[in-house]
């Protein structure tokens, strides 16, 4: 009898032991807000994916320096739990869903590009989780009729515009222009955007085509285009093909008044891989670090931002790095506003965000877009990038190439 009651009495001590290891358990993981972040790491696409990481990274240590995000009541730490999808889109679909399903993650950041945060998206709206993207601008993307998608860029058709406004006005002798876009989808958007511009503007265009991904050779196209001799040659792609495409283009002696090569110059990479023959190239951007913002999010202004990014990483942050942490600080802000970590009522908060932060203004219009507005256009002048328009931070005026 007295064993029994032995036995009995350690059993329900070895329960409440449990119970009280549970909820310790319980509280302590709940205090955590988890977002995924499929990042491409390496591949064709790593240098873009790590500049999101770096982002990531600064805008994680302000958040949970403050105490972490407000939600309801409670001050909760933030994790980012993220994995490399080696800049395949197979696999940014799988990390997507184990991300959801296996990690359990509250929200996603979308991958770089906008075909790659198209696959994520589309994982994310089957589960109804709120994706954040940093680095898609085309349209097509957007389109698709998903509640749960918000990014942070501009239409691709704020950076075309633009730049043929002010090409019309600074060298109006300007009529002839040459399309060459990478098949992809954000470069194909961008090609075909600025061919759009091009005729409401009343240039010609004498050429417009696509290379294949993975191209190494452009001397079929450069050689078409040269054989053509346009006033503009416009080129679409990513980094190591804009840079490859210059280098080959100075090879063959292709040259025009106008260069422009989206986004190359936007990168400081651009200019260190190719030295002088990125001088005088143009592009248009959605940010840069002149600009001034004041806010009340994370960073406060847009000089705080670009001095923890200068203290990391010892150079001047560019629009991936800014949009990347500009898409947390929106959802951020969603989740204070919701009060909550539930997903339908943060995708509310999101959809109705109308703020100003350190990247700028974001208020997501119906498809899930960031609004536009006046975008800078930037040229390579003395081996830097310098802000041409808007006019409140114009840096200098455009030059023809030599």
């Amino acid at each position: 009898m007295n064993r029994g009651r032995s036995v009995a009495r350690t059993g329900r001590s070895a329960l409440g032991i449990l119970v009280a290891l549970l909820a310790i358990a319980g509280p302590t993981a709940a205090q955590t807000v988890r977002i995924g972040a499929p990042l491409a790491l390496t591949g064709g696409l790593a240098d873009e994916g790590k500049k999101q990481q770096v982002a990531y990274d600064i805008w994680v240590k302000r958040v949970n320096a403050a105490g972490g995000m407000t939600v309801g009541a409670k001050k909760l730490k933030v994790e980012i739990v993220s994995y490399d999808y080696q800049t395949n889109e197979q696999r940014a679909s799988q990390i997507a869903e184990k991300l959801i399903t296996q990690d359990k993650v509250d929200f996603l950041t979308a991958p770089f590009g906008s075909g790659h945060t198209k696959v994520v998206a589309g994982v994310a709206e089957r589960y109804g989780v709120p994706v954040v993207a940093s680095v898609a601008s085309s349209e097509s993307v957007f389109n698709q009729g998903f509640r749960n998608l918000f990014g942070t860029l501009a239409p691709n058709a704020g950076l075309t515009d633009g730049l043929v406004k002010l090409v019309a006005k600074q060298l109006p002798a300007t009529r002839r222009i040459a399309v060459l876009g990478r098949e992809d989808v954000f470069p194909k958007s961008m090609a075909a955007a600025m061919v759009d511009a091009a005729k409401r503007g009343t240039l010609e265009v004498v050429y417009n085509e696509l290379y294949p991904v993975g191209s190494m050779d452009f001397s079929a196209p450069l050689a078409k285009i040269k054989s053509l001799k346009p006033d503009w040659i416009f080129v679409a792609g990513y980094t190591k093909d804009l840079v490859l495409a210059r280098k080959q283009m100075a090879d063959l002696g292709v040259t025009a008044p106008v260069v422009t090569m989206v986004t190359g110059p936007a990168y400081r990479e651009f200019a260190e891989a190719l030295g002088p023959l990125a001088e005088g190239v143009t592009s248009a951007t959605w940010w840069v670090p002149a600009l001034a913002f004041r806010s009340d999010d994370v960073f406060g202004t847009t000089q705080a931002f670009t001095a923890d990014f200068q203290a990391r990483e010892k150079g001047e942050p560019d629009y991936v790095h800014a949009s990347a942490a500009a898409a947390l600080v929106a959802l951020q802000k969603a989740v204070e506003k919701a009060g909550t970590l539930d997903k339908a009522k943060v995708r509310d908060a999101l959809a109705a965000l109308d703020i100003v932060t350190f990247y700028g203004p974001i208020r997501f219009s119906p498809n899930g877009m960031n609004a536009g507005r006046d975008l800078p256009i930037i040229q390579v002048q003395g081996g830097k990038a310098i802000v041409l328009q808007p006019e409140a931070l114009k840096q200098g005026t455009l030059r023809p190439m030599k």
